[in-house]
């Protein structure tokens, strides 16, 4: 068995798009005219971020942990979700080395928000925000995604046993 056990989980999220909700991503709200649809808040972007870290770990996946048919946790802020993931990394020995996240989206744009969503998922992982990448695709108007009606998210999360 090796000395440092260092783990690499992927992730991935969708959510439909429909008008006249809060398009949340990465914890920050954005101004867009349509918003994601979800038993959580339905930011995809913590959604894979979650499902990374989670499955580095081995430790399921986010509908393991915050099923979709849990009342209680109806509209909950992602964050939350994440910060309770953390601890059960954290419980099992893990540190988080780093997260890199790809949006896949036609609007809004999404560059100019790039640097609060790595602020606030680094403020909650634990990280640095040099740790944390966040870019964005679009779909070239192709699908579901391409014609605006919905919105994805991959997240790929790399961690180490603590010593």
């Amino acid at each position: 068995m090796p000395a440092i056990s260092i783990r690499i989980g992927n992730g991935f999220d969708v959510h439909r798009l429909e008008a006249g909700l809060p398009l949340i991503l990465g914890g920050v709200k954005l101004e867009h005219s349509k918003g994601s649809v979800g038993h959580s808040d339905g930011d995809v972007v913590t959604h894979a971020v979650i499902d990374a870290l989670l499955g580095a770990a081995a430790l399921g996946d986010i509908g393991v942990h915050f099923p979709p048919t849990d009342n209680s946790i109806k509209g909950i802020d992602s964050m939350m979700m994440l910060e309770k993931t953390m601890a059960m990394l954290i419980d099992n020995g893990y540190i988080v080395s780093n997260v890199d996240v790809t949006v896949v989206c036609e609007a809004p744009k999404l560059s100019p928000h790039y640097l609060a969503m790595r602020k606030r998922l680094a403020e909650v992982i634990g990280l640095d925000v040099s740790q944390v990448s966040v870019k964005a695709k679009t779909a070239e108007k192709l699908g579901s995604i391409g014609e605006g009606n919905a919105i994805a998210a991959y997240a790929v999360a790399l961690i180490a046993e603590e010593d």
